[in-house]
């Protein structure tokens, strides 16, 4: 058996030891440099069954209950492949939307269309599905439906219909300190000259290239910018931006710090840090189905 002496020589022994290593543990540099540690994401967005009100305060809004009720039919019946579940509510009174808010809830995933704010796309807390609200200049919402999907369809098919196909290569007057973008756009238009829908995405990690801040600018200028902005916070934060070049998006993940910590290009129809997966879809659907037995 160990004595309280050989505990305490033991304690003193790892105390020591702690001091060898860790922040400050080291002598300065000469030159006064620091190590920096770059943090990454600490926290994960995960599902939260919204507040919901009791059954006996809701008896009155039966068009919502109804509405979600037909919703959940047909995402019963929906398989992978199919086009996207569409369920207008813009005919519901305020407190009949306003329980469809409730149960539907706010996801993770927001994106903005149109680039001038008029569209607006929420996914709720069950993964693929969607809140879809069209706003007029007053910022009164005009219409307002609900879609079950990967992606909604308006961000799918219409995000790249007028950009360009490829990417001026061109290198003349580039400017100073553009070094390594050059051959970037290169391989781009060889990717999109064979890309058709479905192919798996092509990324190119900028952040393990050696690009200058002038490189940057020049992928900025050349691919455009393009209409569709998604802010996705399940792990950190991940905004993505469509670019005016046909199915090229610049996908940028940011620390709790607001520090950017990967930044890439994806070329593919929609990136999957921004699309529900089919298991995600089914999942929600079981969850909507238990929301819904509260008020049966």
């Amino acid at each position: 058996m160990s004595s309280d002496k050989d505990n305490i020589i033991f304690t003193d022994a790892m105390s020591s030891a702690g001091a060898l290593s860790g922040p400050g543990s080291q002598p300065a540099e000469v030159d006064g440099a620091e190590l920096d540690i770059l943090q990454l994401p600490s926290g994960m967005d995960t599902y939260e069954q919204p507040i919901l009100p009791e059954p006996e305060d809701v008896t009155h809004l039966n068009a919502a209950i109804r509405r979600l009720e037909y919703l959940l039919a047909r995402m019963d019946t929906w398989q992978p492949g199919e086009p996207n579940i569409e369920l207008s509510v813009s005919d519901l009174d305020p407190a009949n939307r306003d329980l469809v808010d409730q149960v539907l809830g706010e996801g993770e995933v927001s994106i903005l269309f149109g680039g001038d704010g008029h569209i607006r796309i929420q996914e709720g807390v069950l993964c693929g599905v969607w809140r879809i609200q069209h706003m007029n200049s007053a910022g009164q919402v005009t219409q307002d439906h609900i879609e079950v999907g990967p992606i909604p369809s308006l961000v799918q098919h219409t995000t790249f219909a007028k950009a360009q196909a490829r990417v001026d290569e061109s290198i003349e007057n580039v400017g100073d300190g553009v070094i390594n973008s050059p051959p970037l756009l290169a391989e781009i238009n060889e990717v999109l000259e064979d890309f058709t829908p479905g192919d798996m995405t092509h990324t190119i990690n900028l952040t393990l290239l050696p690009q200058t801040e002038q490189d940057l600018m020049f992928l900025d200028q050349r691919l455009g910018l393009g209409n569709t902005t998604i802010l996705s916070r399940g792990y950190g934060n991940c905004r993505i931006t469509s670019t005016n070049t046909r199915n090229v998006w610049w996908v940028r993940y940011f620390n709790s710090q607001d520090k950017n910590i990967l930044n890439s290009l994806e070329i593919c129809t929609t990136p999957d840090s921004a699309s529900a997966a089919p298991e995600d879809i089914a999942d929600s659907t079981i969850r909507l189905r238990e929301i819904l037995e509260i008020y049966q």
